[in-house]
């Protein structure tokens, strides 16, 4: 497994590939270390890993609106439903846990949606930010960091209210 570290708005992401695909985007120092330090992580500029710095520079200058990268994350099927409904939703647009919930035909499953959102390991790529709070508040994102998730949804152009 390779990584590499990419220096965004919101602070420090660390991108980590493994089979020539993103396999996790991770904020926090300390968790990467931990995970660094556990799994033998390299430092390496990969052409994969490259090409995701450089979309996400177009990301975070308003240039690029979809990303194009191969990424791979494992986990329920029920999880990979979700994550699948995420990546549908349009730059600029945003969906509520309930959108989600409905959109995968499991209307009552709201929490669950939450916590599959959480569980995504491909934040950004996988555009979880988009999902918002009914009343267009902001909930959790990568667990508290619902600052990072303001910046992002503020540089879509998406609505929102913060409490």
């Amino acid at each position: 497994m390779y990584y590499t570290v990419y220096h965004a708005p919101i602070g420090a992401l660390y991108i980590l590939e493994k089979d020539d695909a993103i396999i996790e985007v991770m904020f926090d120092d300390e968790p990467f270390l931990a995970k660094k330090q556990a799994s033998k992580l390299k430092e390496k500029e990969t052409s994969v890993l490259q090409e995701a710095k450089k979309q996400l520079d177009e990301y975070f200058k308003g240039e690029r609106q979809v990303f194009d990268l191969p990424l791979k994350q494992t986990g329920t099927l029920f999880q990979e439903q979700v994550w699948e409904a995420l990546s549908a939703i349009p730059y600029g647009e945003s969906k509520s846990y309930g959108d989600i919930a409905e959109t995968i035909g499991n209307p009552k499953a709201v929490r669950a949606i939450g916590q599959a959102n959480r569980r995504n390991a491909i934040p950004i790529f996988i555009p979880c930010h988009r999902v918002i709070g009914k009343d267009r508040s902001l909930t959790g994102y990568a667990g508290t960091k619902t600052d990072m998730k303001a910046i992002l949804l503020e540089l879509e152009g998406i609505p929102f209210v913060q409490k």
